[in-house]
Parts: C-alpha cells; sequence; structure tokens
C-alpha cells in the first residue's frame, strides 16, 4: 500500500495520455469537466478524511468509460426502436444526431415473400415453360422434365405454379338473353378479338356480385356435373384429366426453389454491400459529450463514480488491513464493491427506463392518454344555456 498513489485533491488533465482511448480529449468541454469530476469522485469517496488511493488518471479513464456507456445505452436503444426502419439502408453516414424517420419499406419486403406464393408479386422469378404432351398419355415425370428444359443448376429444384390446362374460363360461357350463338352476337365478338368478354347486352343494369354469382354457378356445375379439365400433381408426377386426345403442348409457370429459397436478395433495397445487416454496423459512433445536455452528463458524473468506487475496491482489496503504529486499520474494500456495483445496476436501469418512456410507443400512448382525460376535463364545463 505504501506504493499506491494517493489523490493529492487535483489534477492535471493532458490530451492524449490521460484517458486509455481519447475519444473525447479533443473536445475542451470534455477535458473541463474531467478534473471536475475527479474532484467531485475523490470527495464522494471521503477525501479529505481519508486518503484516496487513486491518481486523476484514474478517474479520467472512468470518466471516459461513462461517457462511452451513457453513449451505447442511447444509440442501442434508438437501433432497437428503428431497426426495422434502418435494416438494408447504407452504411456510410453517421446516424448520431439524426432523426430516424419511421419507413414501412422493410415491412413491404417482408410482406414480399407472401405475394411470391400467392402470385400477385414478390421478388421471386416465375418461369414459363411448355410439356409436350401425347395423345392417350395422361402422366408425365416433371423431374425429368425439369432437368431438360429448366436449366437448373446442381441440386436444384422447381415448384410448379400454373398448369394451363383448364377448361374455358366461364365469362366465355355466360351469356345474356339477347346474346347467345343463335344471334350469331358470340361469333361476332370472337372475329374482334373480344371471345374472352361477355356481350353483357340485357336491358337492365345488374350489380356486379351479380355476374360473379353467375360465373362461380357455372363453374361448380361444370365441376359436378360435367367431366371438367383438371390436373394432379403428386410426388413430381403430373396427371391431366382427361385423357389427352391429341397432341398438344401443355404450358406451366414455375419457380427455381433454390431463388425462392435463398436469403439474400439478388435486387432491391437488400441487394448490395455496405448496407446495415445486423446491430454490429449501424453507423452510430460515440457520441458528442458537448451535446450532452444537464440531465445526461449528471447521470455520466454518477456513473464515474460508480465506476470509481469499483477501481478503488480492487485496490483496497489486494490488502485487507494496513498497519498503522501500535495497531492496523482495516480497509472497506468488500462493502465498496456491493455499493459500488448496486449503484451502476440502478444507474442502467433507470436510464434504459427514460428511454424506454421517450419511445415512439410510449409518447404515443401517452398522448392518447392526455386526449383521452381531456375529453373526460372538457365533459365536465358547464354548458351555457341561450334564451332567445
Amino acid at each position: 500500500m505504501a506504493n499506491s498513489q494517493i489523490w493529492a485533491g487535483t489534477a492535471t488533465f493532458t490530451s492524449g495520455s490521460s484517458t486509455p482511448f481519447g475519444f473525447y480529449d479533443s473536445e475542451s468541454e470534455f477535458r473541463l469537466d474531467a478534473v471536475k469530476v475527479a474532484k467531485f469522485c475523490a470527495q464522494r469517496l471521503g477525501y479529505p478524511s481519508m486518503d484516496i488511493e487513486m491518481g486523476g488518471d484514474q478517474f479520467f479513464a472512468c470518466f471516459e468509460s461513462a461517457v462511452t456507456t451513457y453513449g451505447n445505452e442511447l444509440y442501442l436503444y434508438q437501433i432497437r426502436n428503428n431497426f426495422l426502419s434502418l435494416e438494408s439502408n447504407s452504411t456510410g453516414s453517421s446516424l448520431n444526431n439524426t432523426v430516424i424517420k419511421p419507413s414501412l419499406g422493410n415491412l413491404i419486403r417482408l410482406a414480399q415473400d407472401y405475394g411470391n406464393e400467392a402470385g400477385v408479386g414478390g421478388t421471386t422469378t416465375w418461369y414459363t415453360g411448355s410439356i409436350d404432351m401425347t395423345a392417350g398419355i395422361q402422366d408425365y415425370d416433371l423431374t425429368t422434365w425439369s432437368e431438360a428444359s429448366a436449366s437448373l443448376d446442381p441440386g436444384d429444384s422447381i415448384e410448379i405454379k400454373t398448369v394451363f390446362y383448364e377448361n374455358t374460363p366461364a365469362i366465355v360461357r355466360y351469356f345474356d338473353p339477347y346474346a347467345g350463338t343463335g344471334y350469331g352476337s358470340q361469333q361476332l365478338l370472337d372475329a374482334f378479338g373480344f371471345g374472352n368478354s361477355s356481350p353483357a347486352i340485357n336491358f337492365m343494369l345488374m350489380p356486379l356480385n351479380y355476374d360473379i354469382g353467375v360465373m362461380q354457378a357455372i363453374e361448380l356445375n361444370d365441376q359436378i356435373r360435367r367431366s371438367a379439365y383438371s390436373f394432379q400433381i403428386i410426388n413430381n408426377k403430373l396427371k391431366i384429366f382427361p385423357v389427352p386426345t391429341q397432341n398438344k403442348t401443355l404450358k406451366i409457370e414455375y419457380i427455381k426453389v433454390s431463388e425462392r429459397n435463398s436469403v439474400i436478395p439478388t435486387s432491391g433495397s437488400g441487394a448490395g454491400n455496405n448496407l446495415i445487416t445486423d446491430i454490429s454496423n449501424v453507423p452510430y459512433e460515440n457520441p458528442t459529450y458537448t451535446h450532452i445536455n444537464a440531465p445526461g452528463r449528471y447521470w455520466v458524473f454518477e456513473y464515474t463514480l460508480a465506476l470509481a468506487a469499483e477501481s478503488l475496491a480492487f485496490i483496497r482489496g489486494k490488502y485487507g488491513s494496513v498497519p498503522i503504529p501500535g495497531a492496523e486499520v482495516s480497509l472497506n474494500q468488500a462493502d465498496l464493491l456491493t455499493k459500488s456495483r448496486d449503484l451502476q445496476t440502478a444507474l442502467i436501469d433507470k436510464l434504459r427506463q427514460d428511454l424506454d418512456e421517450a419511445s415512439r410507443r410510449s409518447q404515443l400512448q401517452r398522448k392518447s392518454e392526455e386526449n383521452e382525460y381531456m375529453q373526460k376535463t372538457l365533459g365536465q364545463v358547464p354548458l351555457n344555456i341561450f334564451i332567445g
């Protein structure tokens, strides 16, 4: 203990050597506060009533660590609160002191997977192919066809999405009372390229749901009462109903399973390098000490004290007692270590609670409650009665 450095009551801050990393040494306010915080911590630890076995540079190191911890907690909360909007953005510029605008871009990107499966969008390419059907043959091996025609990479496979082997659309078989084959109206429509559209000749304008109901009735009639065109795919074997009576070409739509299962997008906002992919590369830097407000700085001061108390406890823990003339003095290492760690935990918990209360969700909830109470208060205001 005789070789330990003892706090002399003041310290001098030297840029480039007083703190381990020098994150904030270039800021004049940090340098000024570092000296004041060292004195603050020493006095809170018992100086001058008792010796403090720490030097100025040790207090400065705790101060730098406290500022960095404050920034880490602050920016990690920002990342958690906004990561869905931040993901897939560029890592190029710092987000310090930047307002994060919520975006639906990544929600839409996530929803594109459902569009892939529903065939209404997405990022997976749908390919078109054709299978040569032979009269009298009902079964076709899609695995053999894909190996020969789908240009697959080794180990890849396809998934069939659409088979264009269906009866004519119900709209073509939907005739109005005065528009049928007997009058030649349908042949006239076919001649001008409108064969897939209903003539829609009626003396009464019916609602659209009426037409939809009629078409569904036609399709259900074909399915139950007639031998409808259909198909079945089991274990990559395509079975055609009814059995083809002549050689035809059957068109299909399919996707490549490797493209659907790929986790790396090839286009869009998620493609390319230098993008935010996880919390480790969100471009937040150490905070600017000058920009930390008074409540934030007071938290930093208190956390510096907790770190300094922990460091002092480690120093005093090396010796159980100090001999003095005629006796010895017991040191308070265990008590100091316990209290310093409790203080660190309490400060971190309070900071996280403050950040959570300042979140977008909490602010909107508080605003909603304010509006509700305001309505209740205004509801108690007596209304004027006007007598005319």
